[in-house]
Formats: C-alpha cells, sequence, structure tokens
C-alpha cells in the first residue's frame, strides 16, 4: 500500500456508453451498430466503431448520434468480427472530433482501439510522464492518456500483465471495452463506479455498458463484469476468459445510475432498475407522503418513482393517491434547441411538457421526478401545472439532494450553480413556488439498492467521495482506499 493522495485533475468527465463484440464468424459491425443505438441515451455527441477483420484495423467516428453518424456503406466497411463500439456525452473537455471514440493507436505491438466511460482523477499526471516519454497527444481527453498507457505496457507484457499495469496506473472510474487487433476486452474500475456487463449471442459474446443493449441483440445477459476485472473474449466467439487483477475491501457503484442515468430496462449489478426505481418511489411514500388527489411524473424519468409511490399510498386501510399522468413530452425537442433568449429559455419547457388539464385542474398535485439540479426547470413547471388549474402543487424528489458535483463521470453543475447546496427544502420550494418539496433519504436510497454507504459513490448528495480530491472531503469512516493504493511502481 502507497498510502499515496491523488487529487482529481483537470479534464473531461464524459457519462457514455461502450460496447465490445467478438462474434467468431461472422460480422460484428452491424450488432455493435444496433447495441450502440440501444446505449444512445448514454451519449449524443458522438459515435464510433472499430473493428478488426484478422488482419488489419478499420474505423468509423463521426459527431452527431448514431442514425446520423453510419450509413449503410459505412458499416459495409467496418469488416471483421471484432469490434468496440461507443457513443459520447462530453461533461468537459472539447466537444469535437479530436475526443470522440473509440481512440485508435498503432503501434509496433499492433493495432489498438479503446472506448471509455468514466472520468480518470489523474490524468494529467500520466499524460505529463507519457508526453516526456515521447508520447505524442492529439486530444485534451483522458481516453487517449489510457490508450498510449496500454500501449506502452503492450510492448514490454503480455496482454493481460500490460493491462493490470495499466490500471495499477490510472485512478478513477472507468468502463473500457478495447481491441487489440482481434481479440476484445473488456475492463471495469477497482471500484465498480461505472456499469458493465458481459452478454452471450448467437456465435459469440458481448460487453456493454447496459444489459438493455444486449437484449436488442437476442442476447442473454451472463453477468456484470466485476470490479477490478478483466474479461477477454474469445476470438472464435466460443467463450471468455476472466482475471481479477485488482481487488479493493469496497466497491463504489454510481447510485445515480439507478436514479436517472440507466435504461429502466437494464440490469445492473444484479439490480433491474425499473424495479429499483419504484422501490425508491415507494420509500418517497414512507418517508415524506403529503395529502393529494393525484401524484403523475415528470416524463420519462419520474414514471417509475410516481407507479411506486403512488402503490405505497394503496397499501393498508387508506384509498391511496390517484396515478395519473399529467404531463405530456414533446419527444422531437432535442438538446440542442436554439435557446438565445431568456424568454425562450423559459419557453423551452413549454415546448417540451404539456400538462393535461383534467388531471390537474382543481386539484392537490403531487409532482414526482429524479432530481432538483438548479431549480429553474422545477420553477417553470410548478408555474405550468398552476396555470393548468392545479389548487397545490407538491413536489417529491427520488433521490437525495444534489449538494456537491460529480467528479466521476456525470453531468452535474458546479456547487455555485446547485440549488440545494445552501438551500433547505422548505427554502426551495418557496423559490419554486411549490406548497412542499421533499427529497429521499441516503438511508433509503442504500435500502433500496441493498448495498451499504460503504459501497455506494454518494459523493453528489453527501460530499462525501471515493477518492481524494482537491477541496472535497473523502469518507474516511468507511476506510476507501486513496487514489494510487495497491499501486506497485512498475509491475
Amino acid at each position: 500500500m502507497t498510502g499515496r493522495d491523488e487529487t482529481v485533475e483537470s479534464g473531461p468527465r464524459e457519462k457514455c456508453g461502450v460496447v465490445g463484440v467478438s462474434l467468431g464468424e461472422r460480422p460484428a459491425a452491424l450488432p455493435t451498430y444496433y447495441a450502440l443505438y440501444a446505449l444512445q441515451h448514454r451519449g449524443q455527441e458522438s459515435a464510433g466503431i472499430v473493428t478488426h477483420d484478422g488482419f488489419q484495423q478499420h474505423d468509423h467516428v463521426e459527431m452527431g448520434l448514431v442514425g446520423d453518424a453510419f450509413d449503410e456503406d459505412d458499416i459495409e466497411a467496418l469488416q471483421g468480427s471484432a469490434a468496440i463500439g461507443h457513443v459520447r456525452y462530453p461533461t468537459a473537455g472539447s466537444v469535437d472530433k479530436s475526443c470522440a471514440q473509440p481512440f485508435t493507436v498503432s503501434f509496433k505491438g499492433g493495432a489498438l482501439g479503446l472506448s471509455h466511460n468514466g472520468n480518470l482523477v489523474n490524468a494529467a499526471s500520466v499524460r505529463d510522464e507519457l508526453a516526456a516519454s515521447g508520447h505524442a497527444f492529439t486530444s485534451d481527453g483522458d481516453t487517449e492518456v489510457i490508450a498510449h498507457d496500454l500501449a506502452r505496457n503492450l510492448l514490454e507484457e503480455d496482454l493481460v500483465r500490460a493491462v493490470k499495469r495499466t490500471m495499477n496506473r490510472i485512478h478513477g472510474s472507468y468502463a473500457l471495452t478495447i481491441s487489440h487487433d482481434d481479440t476484445i476486452l473488456g475492463v471495469r474500475d477497482p471500484e465498480g463506479n461505472r456499469p458493465l456487463c458481459i452478454g452471450a449471442v448467437d456465435d459469440g459474446y458481448v460487453l456493454a455498458s447496459e444489459s438493455a443493449a444486449i437484449d436488442t441483440l437476442g442476447g442473454t445477459l451472463v453477468r456484470d463484469v466485476r470490479p477490478g476485472e478483466l474479461v477477454v473474449l474469445h476470438e472464435d466467439g466460443s467463450g471468455f476468459d476472466s482475471y481479477q487483477l485488482v481487488e479493493r475491501d469496497n466497491t463504489a457503484h454510481c447510485f445515480f445510475e439507478h436514479v436517472y442515468f440507466a435504461r429502466p430496462d437494464s440490469t445492473i449489478d444484479g439490480e433491474l432498475v425499473y424495479e429499483v426505481r419504484r422501490e425508491l418511489g415507494r420509500k418517497l411514500w414512507e418517508e415524506s407522503n403529503v395529502e393529494s388527489d393525484v401524484v403523475m411524473p415528470v416524463p420519462d424519468s419520474g414514471r417509475a418513482f410516481a407507479s411506486g409511490y403512488a402503490d405505497a399510498s394503496q397499501e393498508g386501510d387508506g384509498e391511496g393517491v390517484e396515478f395519473a399522468e399529467g404531463l405530456m413530452k414533446n419527444r422531437y425537442v432535442g438538446r440542442t434547441f436554439i435557446m438565445p433568449t431568456q424568454e425562450a429559455r423559459e419557453r423551452a419547457v413549454r415546448l417540451k411538457l404539456n400538462p393535461i388539464r383534467s388531471t390537474v385542474e382543481g386539484k392537490s398535485v403531487t409532482i414526482i421526478d429524479d432530481s432538483i439540479v438548479r431549480g429553474t426547470t422545477s420553477n417553470q413547471l410548478v408555474q405550468l401545472v398552476r396555470e393548468a388549474g392545479a389548487e397545490e402543487v407538491h413536489i417529491r424528489i427520488g433521490a437525495p439532494a444534489i449538494v456537491a458535483p460529480c467528479y466521476m463521470g456525470i453531468d452535474m453543475a458546479t456547487r455555485d450553480e446547485l440549488i440545494a447546496a445552501e438551500q433547505s427544502a422548505d427554502e426551495i420550494a418557496e423559490q419554486i413556488g411549490a406548497d412542499s418539496l421533499s427529497y429521499l433519504s441516503v438511508d433509503a436510497v442504500t435500502e433500496a439498492l441493498g448495498r451499504s454507504r460503504a459501497d455506494l459513490c454518494l459523493g453528489c448528495v453527501t460530499g462525501e467521495y471515493p477518492y481524494d480530491i482537491d477541496g472535497e472531503t473523502t469518507d474516511r469512516d468507511v476506510r476507501r482506499p486513496t487514489a494510487g493504493a495497491d499501486a506497485p511502481a512498475d509491475d
């Protein structure tokens, strides 16, 4: 144990989706394309696929959605039965093709492709070390840092030992799919912060950020990749090998994957996301129910929470509260909607959501959502429902209050922008115009997930992080390893 502390260094933080496919003799590009479609919610800025045909590597990476980044000719040109894919949503750093993935490197040891979901906390120091030894970088992303470090190690070690050396050098959250020539690998960080799973499909195996991608390919979920594990898919599609390269006493699974980010039909770390959200809704009723006529979700993320909330209300002797759809979502208003003025920004909520007057008029309404970040949208939402005739508007949130930024790869506002960082629930309710506001407790989250605080990353709701982060608090009570722990200098 080195015991040294490392602080987070600047660099892109990304919430992304990764895929790895090995199919023996069958072309892998089209299944990879379909899997990326299933993970489109994890990233909308760029999409890419790298394949290998046993002789050479092929790649196609473009900005935009999966359907825009590829056409039929692009898929046809991606020859080979081994492939990795990536969809990217950057939360910092460059938003251009230089950081689009998969990232590729050709070197004396072969051809390397790498897709990354997560955020390294020591990317800058590793980059400086590699640059000093002659490595030239073309982007400001931490994915390129991982690729160069692994390429260097592959010149000196076999595949497994090279990956282990890289894992012992990089620190932070990462789920990786890697192609080394026509061999496909999957790697998950030692604390399992970002999800990665294995699936069996016709003629081969698949690695993916979420099981929904495996379902899309008509496959069967085998299991999650374990924290600190390397999975090597057989080139003939017959199976995979497992190597537990790093072990920790505790995990740091991101609870927010279950609350918001993952698809509800995905299974992550053994739990179906939809059922977790329903359980969180049930606990929300138990902790902070309020008398109202109807409970309705903010679509789509609040739907499972509201369903669980309503079900819990109907248990026992009471009649409970009615579940109803009171807000309709316009699915054709995307992230890039032009909002040049404050008036346009305020109108954006009306473009995306429209209340159903018969659901809310003359009634006391409970609205359930997954989170409140800055409070601007919530304010406009409350105003919309009141204008539609609601007599009371209560807000319930299926997660604890977000009081701190995320450094592990999910897009969060800065602390100054977080409405809950300095204000109580009552103060926020007054600010957004609601009659009441309540959040779910941290204990309810841990109970719903069936895990202790020691095995979850709760940094954004507690301010206590899995690693030492400059200016932030590390949760010493659960004895998490500092970044760099168990990392031999040269092996």
